[in-house]
C-alpha cells in the first residue's frame, strides 16, 4: 500500500469518524432504575438529556434510597450508550477497508 492510498484512507477515516461522533449525540438511550421510579435520558455519547423521578420519591425520609436509584439510572444510562455507541462505531469501521490490526481510538 502506498503512501497516497494510505493518507486518502486516514482522511475517509477521520471523515467517518466525525460524523459518527455526530450521530451519537443525536441517539437517545434511557436509563432506568427502581422499577421506572427513576429514568435518566441520555444521548449515546454520554450528554445528560433529562431525568424524571416519581413524586414517591420525593420523601426526605427516602433520600438515601432516591440517591442510590439515581445513580443506578446514571449507570443504566452509560451502559446503554456505551452500547449504543460502539454499535453505531461498528456499522462505521464495517464499511473500511483497515489494515490488519488497525485500531482506532474509541
Amino acid at each position: 500500500m502506498d503512501l497516497e492510498k494510505m493518507m486518502a484512507m486516514a482522511q475517509n477515516v477521520q471523515a467517518e469518524l466525525t460524523k459518527a461522533q455526530a450521530t451519537l449525540d443525536t441517539i437517545e438511550v434511557e436509563g432506568v432504575s427502581g422499577g421506572g421510579l427513576v429514568r435518566i435520558r441520555a444521548s449515546a455519547k454520554g450528554r445528560i438529556i433529562g431525568m424524571d423521578i416519581d413524586d414517591s420519591l420525593l420523601n426526605p425520609a427516602e433520600k438515601g434510597m432516591l440517591e442510590d436509584l439515581l445513580a443506578a439510572a446514571f449507570n443504566d444510562a452509560r451502559a446503554k450508550a456505551d452500547a449504543a455507541s460502539q454499535a453505531e462505531m461498528g456499522k462505521m469501521t464495517s464499511g473500511l477497508s483497515l489494515p490488519p490490526g488497525f485500531k482506532l481510538p474509541f
